[in-house]
């Protein structure tokens, strides 16, 4: 016997063999033989892949079956599974299961020894993630790009740290309860008493309760309606208010506002920048994009980009970025710089991985999915632009509802929050009658009630009601604000 045999019959370990703990091994599969309820408290994080012994591995895989259909797991009762198994026959045969038995540990010490078993898995998994690393960097006939090697590796070792994450599957509900509490006393803290984060805009955030963590939101409309500046002044709200502090435990967490991560797949990120640029200098894009701005103008739109520049707003207007890539470079960042809200503008406008690309619904379902995970996986809030189908053009009433969702099902399955923006302005500036006639005047009050005025029309909400909020736009600086106070409306 050595150290690596503490039981008779186990083949010796190789020379600077991969790391491993056989040992650790036998102490699980002994407690699991004298005490079948072991594996309740192991399968949800070790599974036979995790075992260095490939016959270890074997027992443990038949044992948990048996256990889940309610049957005895025993010395007596695997011996026949492995009577003939030649792995067996090399450890002595299935008395080896016998001399397991005899060997357990106690029952109360089997978690620290299946976390063992993991750690050594998901270090012989590392060792494999750097040698394939290697092996595709140095394959000169690989014809994918540096790049796509690294996101490929991210995406590995990420699903890396999240395969069977120990600390998964039922919460306790004091636990809940006791995490609800910090929630609402969070809100009842902040200003504004939002139990989500500020979108900047008061009304919505009345309506919505602030962006809250974990949601997927859709924000949808057709073009020109204002949903990427509406995104866009959201975006920067939360960057322009976020603010650091310490917590009870001496630790920098977010005080207000956040950082924030912006998927621009249709516009670049320097027409993104000249939008913002436009709404805080109170100067038309058009004339900045143009260079018609008189000294003054100029001077106070570059002090205005000096101070912006110091705001936590990335911006990444990769072209055609796939689900898999976006929640990469989502993780990278959140890593390095911390993230806090992430807008994509828009989601037609990603590509899903695999085979689910060959069906366009299939793939908007996998996208919608994708964001929803992320939003959970990072705890934070996700904010997803959508396009509307052509048929709103159709109706007399051209306010959008949920079924003019492209593909609607799985947005709307999937989404905590649908909203739709629509300027009634839009439309009824495209129906100007004759100059002179009475229906020109009656077409001029009727622009006069709707000029600068949109509606965010929440058509879902897990969290609360529905209805419509309605903001003001300045169109010139695609800039939205709070109504003046006399102009609200309560809907529902």
């Amino acid at each position: 016997m050595n150290e690596h045999n503490p039981i008779p019959g186990v083949a010796e370990a190789p020379v600077r063999a991969l790391p491993h703990s056989i040992e650790a091994e036998q102490a699980v599969l002994g407690a699991l033989l004298v005490n079948n309820e072991v594996f309740d408290r192991l399968g949800s994080f070790l599974y036979a892949e995790h075992f260095y012994d490939p016959v270890h591995a074997r027992i443990y895989e038949i044992a948990g079956r048996r256990v889940q259909n309610g049957q005895v797991v025993s010395p007596i009762t695997l011996r026949a599974a492995f009577e003939n198994d030649p792995g067996m026959a090399e450890l002595g045969g299935p008395v080896y299961l016998l001399n397991l038995a005899d060997a357990a540990v106690s029952v109360y010490n089997v978690l620290d020894y299946g976390r063992m078993v993991y750690e050594m898995a998901v270090r012989r998994d590392l060792i494999q993630l750097g040698e394939d690393i290697s092996d595709g960097a140095g394959d000169f006939t690989d014809d994918r790009l540096s790049a796509d090697h690294i996101t490929a590796a991210e995406q590995t070792l990420y699903s890396l740290a999240e395969k069977g994450r120990i600390e998964g599957g039922f919460k306790n509900f004091g636990r809940v309860v006791t995490e609800a509490v910090e929630v609402a006393n969070a809100a009842y803290q902040r200003d504004g008493k939002l139990a989500g984060l500020s979108s900047g805009l008061r009304d919505l955030d009345a309506k919505l309760g602030g962006l809250h963590r974990s949601d997927l939101l859709i924000l949808a409309g057709r073009p020109s309606m204002g949903k990427t500046a509406l995104a866009t002044n959201i975006a920067f709200n939360v960057a322009k208010a976020f603010r650091e502090g310490q917590d009870e435990t001496g630790n920098t967490v977010t005080m207000d506002g956040g950082v924030v991560g912006f998927f621009s797949l249709e516009m670049s990120a320097e027409q993104l920048a000249t939008r913002i640029l436009a709404e805080q200098c109170e100067i038309s894009s058009e004339k900045i994009r143009r260079g018609e701005l008189d000294e003054a103008q100029f001077r106070k739109f570059v002090e205005v980009a000096r101070v912006l520049e110091t705001k936590p707003l990335f911006i990444d207007d990769t072209p055609a970025l796939t689900i898999g890539q976006l929640a990469a470079r989502s993780r990278r960042l959140k890593r390095q710089s911390g993230l806090d809200l992430i807008v994509v503008d828009y989601l037609q406008l990603l590509n899903g991985d695999g085979r689910a690309s060959d069906n366009r619904v299939n793939e908007i379902s996998q996208i919608t999915r994708g964001l929803k995970a992320i939003a959970k996986e990072l705890d934070i809030p996700v904010i997803a632009l959508s396009q509307l189908s052509r048929k709103v053009e159709d109706r007399e009433d051209k306010r959008p509802q949920l079924s003019d969702l492209r593909e609607s099902g799985s947005i709307e399955q999937d989404a905590d929050v649908v909203m739709f923006v629509y300027r009634e302005e839009y439309y009824l500036s495209r129906t100007e009658p004759r100059e002179g006639t009475q229906e020109h005047l009656v077409w001029m009050e009727a622009m006069d009630q709707v000029h600068a005025v949109a509606e965010v029309v929440i058509g879902k909400q897990r969290h609360g009601p529905i209805g419509i909020e309605k903001l003001h736009f300045e169109a010139q600086f695609t800039r939205f604000g709070d109504l003046a106070r006399e102009e609200r409306h309560d809907f529902g």
